[in-house]
């Protein structure tokens, strides 16, 4: 082979390695950096340099529009775990999102309704207007001779893994196994989770529990053991003026008990909602357990009773809703454990009481849940009303 098509760059096999995955890897913090946190969420902004940088550079790695990204990732926080979640597991199918998940991101950009309404704020300058939305496949098209002028024919085997990559680990890992499988810090809504503890592969969105609870937080991590490198990436750039956090999520403080609820401890309560709730879920655990324990004869299926208990009313179909009331109605500890849970997140749902009813409602509850017999229960009462 003439040395001409051998590409202007020679070198060995594990270079041709490192190098691919430097490169997948810029893709990644692109995604990371200036999609979601950025554009998606706001929670900080980018140097102009540094934001057409990686607007550039995906353009030319994944073809994706900034406005159709953010404004489907958007509907999908929106809209989450429900059917108009543009790729929800829970009701597509994990297999359907794993495997498909680029086919659905496909799918829902072509919906108008979804780019006016969850698209604002992103770029709309000439190049966006001109090259970049017109013309998506064309940095593709454009990366592909890169590669292969450079490297020759494994060129062809470079641009292939590049253009696999986020359709791969965006678009199926995280879509799919992000609401699937993998460990909880926050009792949200929704079925996020986080899949491992180090947020190193796919840039930090491997926390994607953490995210869900704090959206528009810029820092994923949230556990002493839990590492995002987006964040260390920004960190990096904030250090070189060239980014500015607006937002991360609020720390945990605890104060004394406070005998007598305010309007602080509401505000307090309300912030770290799915903190509080993660920590009622442990702490009623062995109380759970030691109930259904004494009714195992006379329950249906004791792992989705489990399951229920530590879900809203409002998640569960009609005939799940029904049984587990049935279950209720046999165990009063059971069904005050329960009942508890719901009126603890009324607080923090949509409601037209003022700040002094529902510092009032606190209050009541705090009062009623030490005076339950319940021990877990009058304990988790005290630890709540030290939230500062």
């Amino acid at each position: 082979m003439p040395a001409y098509l051998n590409g202007l760059i020679e070198l060995p096999w594990w270079g041709y390695v490192l190098l691919t995955l430097a490169l997948t890897h810029v893709t990644i913090a692109g995604v990371t950096l200036y999609l979601h946190r950025a554009q998606a969420h706001r929670a900080l902004d980018l140097h102009p340099v540094v934001s057409h940088f990686f607007r550039f550079w995906l353009w030319l790695t994944t073809g994706i529009v900034t406005k159709e990204w953010a404004s489907i990732h958007r509907k999908h926080h929106a809209k989450c775990e429900t059917a108009e979640d543009p790729h929800s597991p829970q009701v597509l199918g994990i297999r359907k999102v794993l495997l498909e998940g680029a086919e659905l991101y496909r799918a829902e950009a072509k919906n108008q309704d979804t780019l006016e309404r969850y698209g604002r704020g992103t770029p709309d300058d000439w190049l966006e207007r001109h090259v970049y939305t017109p013309h998506s496949s064309l940095g593709i098209a454009l990366m592909l001779v890169i590669d292969v002028v450079l490297f020759g024919p494994i060129g062809l085997s470079i641009w292939a893994v590049q253009m696999l990559w986020i359709p791969l680990f965006a678009a199926g890992v995280i879509n799919g196994l992000g609401h699937y499988w993998g460990y909880r810090n926050f009792a949200c809504e929704d079925a996020s989770t986080n899949i491992l503890p180090w947020g190193i592969l796919i840039g930090g969105e491997e926390l994607h529990n953490n995210h869900h609870a704090y959206g528009s937080s810029a820092r994923l991590s949230n556990r002493w053991y839990e590492f995002d490198i987006g964040w260390a990436y920004i960190r990096i750039l904030e250090i070189l003026g060239l980014a500015s956090v607006k937002k991360v999520a609020p720390k945990v403080r605890w104060g004394e008990i406070k005998h007598f609820c305010d309007a602080d401890l509401l505000h307090a309560i309300i912030t770290h909602r799915y903190d509080v709730l993660t920590r009622y879920s442990r702490g009623m655990k062995r109380a759970y357990a030691q109930e259904l324990q004494n009714m195992r004869g006379a329950l249906p299926d004791l792992a989705r009773v489990k399951r229920w208990l530590n879900l809203d009313q409002n998640a569960l179909k009609p005939l799940e809703k029904a049984e587990l009331l049935s279950v209720l109605a046999q165990n009063e500890r059971l069904k005050t454990l329960y009942q508890m849970r719901q009126e603890l997140t009324a607080l923090w749902g949509r409601s037209t009481a003022s700040s002094e009813q529902l510092v009032r409602q606190l209050q009541d509850w705090c009062q009623r849940a030490e005076a339950s017999g319940i021990e877990a229960l009058a304990r988790f009462s005290l630890r709540l009303r030290s939230y500062a």
